[in-house]
């Protein structure tokens, strides 16, 4: 008997208590034009109606496998690595359940990546969406300025992991991603998988390691913003700013050509996001001293950090992130 042949795309979707968000995300990955894909249907334990939503679609012609959970992994990115392990395509994309995408998201993204025999991932502009659905007006997330003349972009991996992540997430919703399966499939062992909020961010540093980056300047996603999100209660109780620590700590082992300077403005910007932070300050204290102990940060770093930010005003050729940015 002939061998089924593996689809081009794996799209995962990973679900937990995104009933509400079901079916318009899965009928925006079933919509797409490129339709070489099978799609994963993951749950973790889900205590809504999204396994009522999941089984309308299991037998879908696209649907490859449904998987829900015994117990709650803890996770976003164990169910990332489920998928991962479970996927047959060149290529994943995980289309998290509570955004959406353009119906051309696949065809300009795929085809980017066959255009480059090294690729590792390649991401498209984002626009925020409410819980409703609405466009949120004014935030400029992606901050391409004139990088959006060009269509696109393709850069080598270590220059976009030494001169963008090493800096902030600029991949700031993996739904806006395509990357390659046998390149996450090394990452299997990696610390990501452990993380609950900086574990994307480790990711497509590791990831950006081992092949180049593509960009796409056109809005092809829709990342949704709610209270219910992992990323803001992260953010409230600054798990977030431990974890971030920890990855660029590995970024700093990984780019030993990292100039002194650029570590230190680094530091300087952690200190000043722990100082503006609305924690308390037992917790601040806590977080200078991991600063501390991680990374070697201290206030002389953060006093360093807002001189250069008053001297880029005067010189336009002091290094500053966005000057950095590829």
């Amino acid at each position: 008997m002939q061998d089924k042949r593996m689809p081009l795309v794996s799209v995962i979707i990973p679900n937990y208590n995104y009933a509400r968000y079901l079916d318009a995300r899965i009928e925006s990955v079933l919509n797409q034009t490129f339709t070489d894909f099978e799609l994963i249907l993951l749950d973790d334990v889900s205590t809504d109606d999204s396994l009522k939503v999941f089984d309308q679609y299991k037998d879908n012609p696209h649907v490859s496998c449904l998987v829900v959970n015994e117990t709650n992994s803890g996770s976003p990115f164990k169910q990332w690595m489920k998928g991962i392990l479970l996927a047959q395509g060149k290529y994943i994309w995980i289309a998290e359940a509570d955004d959406l995408a353009e119906s051309d998201f696949l065809e300009k993204t795929v085809g980017l990546a066959e255009r480059h025999e090294d690729f590792a991932f390649c991401y498209a502009g984002s626009l925020l969406i409410d819980s409703d659905g609405g466009i949120m007006r004014n935030r400029d997330v992606n901050k391409w300025g004139r990088r959006a003349r060009k269509e696109a972009a393709y850069f080598d991996g270590r220059q976009f992991a030494a001169r963008n992540l090493y800096w902030k997430n600029y991949v700031i919703n993996a739904s806006g991603v395509l990357f390659r399966r046998q390149y996450a499939l090394n990452l299997a062992e990696s610390d990501f998988i452990r993380m609950r909020c900086c574990g994307d961010w480790l990711f497509w540093f590791q990831m950006a390691l081992q092949g180049g980056v593509g960009m796409i300047y056109r809005n092809l996603n829709y990342f949704r913003q709610h209270t219910a999100k992992v990323t803001v209660a992260s953010t409230r109780s600054g798990e977030s700013i431990r974890e971030g620590l920890q990855v660029v700590q590995k970024m700093e082992k990984e780019l030993p050509l990292l100039k002194e300077y650029k570590k230190r403005l680094c530091r300087g910007r952690f200190y000043r996001r722990i100082k503006r932070s609305s924690l308390s300050e037992e917790c601040k204290e806590e977080l200078f001293d991991e600063l501390s102990a991680v990374l070697g940060g201290t206030v002389a770093d953060y006093r360093l950090e807002r001189l250069n930010q008053f001297l880029r005003v005067l010189n336009p050729f002091i290094l500053t992130p966005g000057r950095d940015r590829l």
